[in-house]
């Protein structure tokens, strides 16, 4: 799915406690550093608008959320959304997913991983491009805190299922577990703006999540 024209960024709005560059840092770097406080992280891979990480820093303010957007207008757009909300425990990277967790993040160090609805790239010629490929799904088994887990939502069943298929063969990931769908309450109580268009047109959408070999935690 494409997407849409955004609406203009107040520019009284102090993003610097927001949005950060990957590109700023070096080799190695403790992304933790980012937060004031020490807590459980929470990466989401392509924060688009922003409204995962909005609404779960509101509803989880006990975790730290990262975001990783390689579009710089919408990491602007993400984190003009957590500086309206006052969202201390949640910022945006500017960058590229697959580098922050090739170069930048430590095993053993995250407490999940969210992938909402990335970009299929339709073209067969194009699917090495997609992001859910083995050496970045290596990369977040070797991330993941013992049972920590992996979110992975998407509207395209193809790449549903060969993401599944790549997950059982080069990790030990354990799942997919079922992901329920839920009632909406109002009009933003979906994981992403994707999700919300999906929905609102009834189409499916395919939703797994695995966890990673250890001691079970706390479900979220």
């Amino acid at each position: 799915m494409g997407r849409r024209t955004l609406r203009r960024i107040d520019p009284r709005i102090d993003l610097r406690e927001y949005l950060y560059a990957l590109e700023q840092f070096s080799v190695p770097h403790d992304m933790t550093s980012l937060f004031d406080r020490l807590a459980p992280l929470e990466i989401e891979v392509g924060s688009g608008k922003g409204l995962f990480l909005d609404n779960a820093s509101a509803e989880f303010p006990d975790h730290n959320y990262l975001g990783i957007e390689v579009a710089r207008r919408y990491a602007r757009y993400t984190a003009a959304r957590l500086a309206r909300g006052q969202r201390t425990n949640a910022r945006v990277l500017e960058g590229d997913a697959e580098q922050l967790f090739d170069q930048f993040l430590e095993s053993d160090q995250v407490h999940a991983v969210h992938v909402y609805f990335p970009d299929p790239w339709w073209k067969k010629r194009h699917h090495k491009r997609r992001v859910m490929n083995d050496r970045f799904l290596r990369n977040v088994q070797r991330v993941l805190a013992p049972a920590g887990r992996l979110h992975f939502w998407t509207d395209v069943q193809d790449y549903y299922e060969r993401t599944l298929e790549r997950i059982a063969a080069v990790t030990s990931l354990q799942g997919p577990e079922q992901v329920c769908e839920h009632p909406v309450t109002h009009d933003l109580d979906y994981r992403t703006h994707f999700e919300r268009r999906t929905r609102l047109q009834n189409l499916p959408v395919y939703r797994a999540e695995f966890v990673a070999p250890g001691t079970v935690a706390t479900r979220v």
